[in-house]
């Protein structure tokens, strides 16, 4: 598995290079229709995707998961790093148009707005678009396949406050929670935030100090350590909106002011290896996974769908598969796009729902 995300690395920067080239005018290639596009041979078909940090786990964890199926029905997938930058995904979109891709993932960006000529690029020439992780807020995307974020930062901020009682006699005393957020300006933010905030209401005599971790350990601890200095022994619980990629600075910062991360129930959304090994070492007290691997597989098997002529869920439909940790999956409208369908699937509590070494998650899949 390591030797073949290695290459799979490699094969994205060398796209990225290629995603240099200037950008021509789609109005020059030429427009598919649906219908060749659906009695061309399975085998034949590529897909682009466009991701924005290859080295992050659960973008590793699409890749790899757009892979395997691609793999089962014969397809090509071409990966480019958009390096969450709008200019440079508009810039793969048209390249991948030149290239003549039959479909299109978007699974990673920040600016969600910005990026939506690119979409309509793409619907312009007939080209299925999905998106997993963000969504873009124009254009059509036949579907957007991610868990539900706001309930998930709801569910793990709940868990949060459930260890905040158990230290405190079952009450939530006055206090201070930290809250490292993502990029302010990512959709995922807010809506990280907007869960976070429908528990934190509930209990007036905590007070909130935001800090922008921007997605990474070094801006995370930077300022957890200026958060903790300015409310010191106030602190009574950290909130990570994602501890895969910002918990290790989280951590870091806590034990570097000498104390014990424990105490502190820090909790978010997204494991990712990291995450894992944190929780293993006790360091995080409760994390939801994001089913990464499912998110980006079903974008194929979907894709492929469209291809064979078949429908894809629909509005109102409920996906089941026994034992995926992801299902039931609901399907509802897409509140972000122009029109299209999103898919929301389900997402453990881990370890209390479900425990750090269980095989179905995606970070214990990877690590194989």
């Amino acid at each position: 598995m390591k030797k073949l995300l290695a290459m799979m690395l490699v094969a994205i920067m060398a796209l990225s290079m290629l995603n240099g080239c200037a950008r021509s005018d789609s109005g020059a290639t030429e427009k598919k229709s649906t219908e060749a596009t659906s009695n061309e041979s399975s085998g034949s078909k590529t897909i682009g995707m466009v991701i924005k940090n290859p080295t992050t786990e659960y973008i590793q964890g699409f890749i790899i998961g757009a892979q395997k199926v691609c793999d089962k029905y014969g397809y090509e997938l071409k990966v480019v790093d958009g390096q969450a930058d709008s200019m440079k995904i508009m810039d793969a979109i048209d390249n991948f148009i030149l290239q003549g891709i039959d479909a299109f993932i978007l699974a990673g960006a920040e600016d969600l707005k910005t990026l939506v000529p690119g979409i309509e690029r793409l619907n312009e020439e007939n080209i299925p678009v999905y998106a997993v992780d963000t969504c873009p807020e124009g254009g059509h995307v036949d579907m957007f396949i991610t868990n539900d974020i706001v309930a998930s930062s709801a569910k793990a901020a709940a868990q949060m406050i459930e260890g905040i009682k158990e230290k405190n006699n079952g009450e939530v005393p006055e206090g201070v929670i930290i809250e490292i957020t993502g990029s302010l300006v990512d959709m995922y933010t807010t809506d990280c935030n907007t869960g976070f905030m429908s528990v934190m209401e509930q209990y007036p005599q905590l007070k909130i100090v935001q800090g922008e971790g921007h997605w990474n350990n070094d801006d995370s601890y930077a300022r957890t350590a200026d958060l903790l200095t300015r409310y010191g022994d106030e602190v009574v619980g950290v909130y990570c909106h994602t501890p895969d990629i910002m918990g290790s600075g989280v951590v870091s910062a806590i034990e570097a002011a000498d104390k014990n991360p424990a105490d502190y129930f820090i909790s978010g959304i997204c494991i990712g290896a990291e995450g894992l090994s944190l929780l293993k070492e006790g360091k995080l007290y409760a994390v939801v996974e994001q089913p990464a691997l499912d998110m980006a597989g079903k974008c194929v098997e979907y894709i492929h769908m469209m291809f064979e002529g078949e429908q894809i869920p629909q509005v109102g439909d409920v996906i089941e598969e026994e034992g995926a940790l992801w299902s039931p999956a609901k399907v509802i409208e897409n509140e972000y796009a122009e029109s299209g369908a999103t898919m929301i699937l389900e997402s453990p509590l881990v370890p209390q729902e479900c425990p750090v070494d269980d095989e179905r998650l995606y970070e214990n899949v990877i690590a194989k």
